[in-house]
């Protein structure tokens, strides 16, 4: 369901939530907000350090291998974040009531690999 419907039905719905069902809405509300300024974020400080390194002739963009090498790494990192981030968000709106045990290991074991993915790729790039 997309995030204007969700939005619009807790909306029309919040006179009848209970205390709990508010504060659970108001929580997932703002946890999104808080993961969209992370990409956000990350996205500038992507772009600045792209940047500096072209100016600074760092890197040559003209260099086929150079730019091959760059931008498959912020791609790889960029979609495993945002996989991680999907996950995250399947977790914050996961409705305890309807989730199976599978569906649970399942979420669990996506987030297993994808961190350890992502912390593979931190620990090549970073010396």
């Amino acid at each position: 369901m997309p995030l204007s419907e969700r939005w619009n039905r807790t909306r029309k719905q919040w006179n009848i939530l209970t205390y709990y069902q508010r504060f659970e809405s108001a929580v997932a509300f703002v946890l999104t907000l808080v993961i969209a300024l992370i990409v956000l974020v990350a996205l500038y400080r992507l772009c600045v350090g792209v940047v500096t390194a072209f100016l600074f002739g760092a890197v040559n963009p003209l260099e086929h291998a150079a730019f091959q090498s760059i931008f498959g790494e912020i791609m790889t990192k960029v979609v495993v974040l945002i996989a991680l981030l999907a996950v995250a968000r399947k977790f914050i709106i996961l409705d305890i009531r309807d989730a199976t045990t599978g569906y649970l290991l399942g979420l669990a074991a996506i987030t297993l690999a994808l961190g350890a993915t992502y912390r593979l790729m931190r620990e090549r790039s970073d010396p």
